[in-house]
């Protein structure tokens, strides 16, 4: 195998029919793909992220029609959702058919459905003809990859592929949403608000993620810890007093006054949009062993502002 394993859009389709996991674009972040009908595939994409069977897997269509295939006594509200925000980040968790591994969905009753807007993600799957389990194409904790470049580097020799879709556009991980319970509930925020459910369903709920190590997650991305570059993370304020280390990095947002000087700057407009779709290539680009300590300046916890402060206090060590 020549590494990195570039491949092609129909190569990547016969690997995937054949049983392979190969890394995919997606409009949020790169995805590790396996055939979502076949335990040996998801098994594979289990072991190359060295990810727990406890974390279930999201898995994509191409075409609302597909729903049926995957989950039964679909509601009205999930049509209602698919037609405002699909294709894009927002994965909706549904009542699985049977035909769903529970490898797949950590042997919960629920299963995760997104029907992603990337037109290389699309065609992948029509023309595999299978729906596709696919959670980030990253090894366990770490940070998601928003380029083919940074998945190689994590997981180049234990995959069959990768496709080079460019730099993806949103940033971070989708948005979901439960349907299962008598209220619809966010269970983890992204570039689809809160705010923007209501505006199609009313009133939703918004679940705080506490993970429960071992036991069945009702959605990905739900540990305490997640997202972490390898170089240590800070997000808040820095207490008084304290010493930066000498080789401490900074990523700003704004024009905010810092303790040092910014090293880059996810929006200098303050721009969320913008900064979303930055986080993860400055986490990847700094996470150097030339450098101690990650600064991140705080982020307002509105709209998709909700999602960047999820990703980064997960991402954050917890005091300095």
């Amino acid at each position: 195998m020549k590494f990195p394993p570039w491949t092609s859009v129909s190569e990547a389709a016969c690997l995937l029919k054949d049983g392979e996991v190969v890394a995919i674009p997606t409009e949020t972040v790169y995805g590790l793909a396996g055939n979502a009908f076949d335990p040996k595939a998801l098994a594979k994409i289990f072991a190359a992220k060295e990810r727990p069977t406890f974390d279930p897997l999201i898995v994509h269509i191409a075409d609302i029609a597909q729903l049926t295939d995957i989950a039964k006594d679909i509601p009205d509200s999930a049509y209602k959702l698919a037609e405002a925000y699909w294709p894009g980040p927002m994965t909706i968790i549904l009542p699985k058919k049977d035909c769903i591994p529970d490898l797949c969905t950590s042997a919960l009753p629920s299963v995760a459905v997104r029907f992603p807007s990337h037109p290389v993600a699309q065609a992948i799957i029509k023309e595999a003809g299978i729906p596709l389990a696919a959670p980030s194409a990253n090894l366990f904790k770490h940070v998601s990859p928003t380029t083919a470049e940074h998945v190689a580097a994590q997981l180049a020799d234990r995959i069959a592929g990768i496709v080079d879709g460019g730099p993806c556009s949103v940033g971070v991980e989708s948005s979901i949403i439960s349907l299962t319970g008598e209220k619809p509930t966010v269970l983890r925020p992204g570039a689809i608000t809160p705010e923007m459910f209501a505006k199609v369903l009313g009133d939703v709920a918004i679940k705080e993620s506490t993970s429960k190590p071992g036991q069945p997650m009702l959605a990905p991305g739900q540990c305490d810890t997640h997202y972490r570059p390898q170089v240590p993370l800070y997000y808040g304020e820095v207490p008084a007093g304290y010493t930066l280390p000498e080789h401490t990095v900074r990523i700003a947002f704004g024009l905010q006054a810092g303790p040092i000087p910014a090293t880059v700057n996810l929006s200098a407009t303050g721009d969320m949009v913008e900064a979303t779709s930055k986080l993860y290539a400055f986490m990847h680009d700094l996470d150097k062993p030339d450098y101690d300590l990650i600064l991140v300046d705080p982020i307002p916890n509105v709209g998709v502002g909700m999602a960047l402060n999820d990703r980064l206090k997960r991402a954050s060590i917890k005091k300095l």
